[in-house]
């Protein structure tokens, strides 16, 4: 049983006078610092203690009660975040949800569950990707909008990985009241992220991602069995980064009020440790008593 809320080590009796007894001593004033019409001690022990434990109870489960209410009425977090190709967004956000204990939504990944699960969204997604075709916004836009809307997201906050990636898919998810407190945006110089990509490898096996310069396999056997990726050559990245950088120029402008950029370039705990000052500072802000905040 918790202990009652009003107890301190100054109002402790230093005897209890049952061998069971076990109360809140609010309930029993110091007959020393009371008035003789205040209390009377004509009651049993045994049933002023139990009527005592009785109260205490009842007194702990409003407690709860009130403390469950303030944690429920706490906003969750609602956290954007993008970065290019090879930025370390996907380390960052592992470490993001694995702290705050946000629900984790990429757009990539909600589009192949979508179609997997064969949900209406994903049939009509599956249509255009058999065609070779790039699926639709309003497709990809419903797919999001109804992730965010899940009981886990709306209970537990989320964090929007790589998406919206531009300012007709931002407008569409604000008119939908979908309104992110924080837009985490990673810079990596190009160079770095050319060189992080041409390096990279990926294991089919374990499906792990290896560098040749950063992170190199552990042994030959590894090392013989590594793919690289299609558009992971310096043309076709530097395309990437030049898409990249166009689309975010149009989503920062939305969300310039709230935005956040991180040296992306730095080691990752030192990242981690950036996003992490700005999302407890957030928190406090939102946790703060009306009046204070802006104090």
């Amino acid at each position: 049983m918790a202990s009652c809320p009003y107890l301190n080590s100054s109002t402790m009796l230093s005897k209890p006078k049952h061998p069971n007894a076990s109360f809140c001593l609010h309930e029993f004033p110091n007959p020393q610092h009371s008035s003789s019409s205040s209390l009377s001690f004509s009651a049993s022990p045994v049933a002023t203690v139990s009527s005592a434990r009785r109260r205490c109870r009842q007194t702990n489960r409003r407690s709860s009660l009130i403390l469950a209410s303030m944690d429920k009425s706490r906003e969750p977090l609602k956290i954007m975040i993008s970065g290019a190709p090879a930025s370390g967004k996907g380390t960052q956000c592992e470490l993001i949800t694995s702290k705050y204990d946000l629900v984790h939504i990429a757009a990539g990944d909600l589009l192949r569950a979508e179609v997997a699960a064969g949900s209406a969204n994903g049939k009509q997604a599956k249509e255009y990707m058999e065609k070779g075709q790039l699926v639709p916004d309003e497709i990809v836009v419903m797919m999001v909008k109804d992730r965010l809307s899940q009981p886990d997201s709306t209970e537990k906050g989320w964090l929007l990985d790589g998406y919206p990636r531009s300012s007709s898919q931002a407008t569409a998810l604000q008119s939908f009241g979908f309104h992110p407190d924080l837009f985490i945006l990673l810079e990596v110089p190009q160079e770095i992220l050319v060189d992080r990509v041409v390096g990279r490898r990926l294991d089919p096996v374990t499906g792990r991602i290896y560098h040749l310069t950063y992170s190199p396999p552990e042994n030959e056997e590894i090392a013989a069995r590594l793919t690289q990726r299609f558009d992971d050559t310096e043309e076709k990245v530097k395309l990437r980064l030049q898409t990249h950088n166009q689309n975010v120029e149009s989503v920062l402008s939305m969300f310039e009020d709230i935005t956040v950029k991180v040296d992306g370039s730095l080691p990752k705990e030192v990242v981690f440790a950036k996003i992490d000052s700005a999302l407890s500072n957030l928190i406090h802000q939102k946790n703060a008593p009306i009046g204070t905040a802006a104090a």
